[in-house]
């Protein structure tokens, strides 16, 4: 999905060679936009579906909700498993397990850290795997109970993640294939200073939140007082077209 002026048709053109690069055989690249301009035309653009919230309702932080809008079989003839993945991941191994994983909704495992004191339900919706179609209801609850979802959910994947878990479909990836580039990348104070950010073992996608994105590692810049890392040039070799 991209939306607004944040990220650029390159983080789109990019995205596709590195799925092109890691899923052999045939695939159907799609990109839900506002804008199409300067994105490779191997690549389906399709409009972002309405979430047809009430009058004045912020849409922002819910965008995502529209992956499960029915518009995308019954008017664009969407068919069949979607891997969802965020515009600026960076993809550093095989996609084939990620449409062969057992489990009816997937997603990424929110990551832990030291001041949780117990594991959460919340997964992050970098990546998420789903059939078309099968999960409208979700979109559709929302709808009908939206000042109660955004008084009780902070964002999408909150919602998300709490409503399929009550369905009991909720399951997530193995641990390490979808790292945090900020958790997992960057070495911990003080080896920051002199080590490079590295690429864990077995990792797969590499997610970018919070105040670095991939130009920022492979330059070497973090957006956070009193934070430092040294470029990381792997993330350039793989963010590409």
């Amino acid at each position: 999905m991209k939306w607004g002026t944040k990220y650029g048709a390159e983080y789109v053109n990019r995205l596709y060679g590195m799925v092109r690069r890691h899923l052999p055989g045939d695939f159907h690249f799609v990109c839900l936009t506002d804008d199409a301009a300067g994105i490779n035309g191997a690549v389906h653009c399709l409009p972002i579906p309405p979430l047809d919230l009430p009058a004045g309702a912020p849409e922002r932080g819910w965008l995502k909700l529209t992956t499960f809008s029915p518009d995308l079989t019954a008017q664009h003839g969407l068919r069949g498993t979607a891997l969802f993945l965020d515009l600026d991941v960076v993809i550093v191994g095989a996609l084939d397990d990620f449409f062969t994983q057992p489990g009816k909704f997937l997603i990424i495992h929110d990551y832990a850290r030291w001041w949780r004191l117990w594991p959460r339900i919340i997964g992050n919706s970098s990546v998420y795997r789903f059939e078309l179609g099968v999960h409208t209801d979700i979109l559709e609850y929302f709808r009908a109970h939206f000042y109660e979802v955004r008084a009780s959910h902070r964002n999408e994947q909150h919602f998300l993640s709490h409503y399929l878990h009550r369905q009991g479909v909720l399951d997530y990836w193995p641990h390490g294939w979808c790292p945090s580039f900020k958790y997992h990348c960057i070495p911990r104070w003080p080896l920051n200073f002199w080590r490079p950010p590295a690429l864990p073992a077995g990792a797969r996608v590499i997610t970018f939140h919070g105040e670095v994105n991939p130009p920022d590692a492979i330059a070497g810049r973090r957006n956070k007082r009193f934070s430092f890392m040294r470029p990381a040039p792997w993330v350039g070799e793989a963010w590409r077209e």
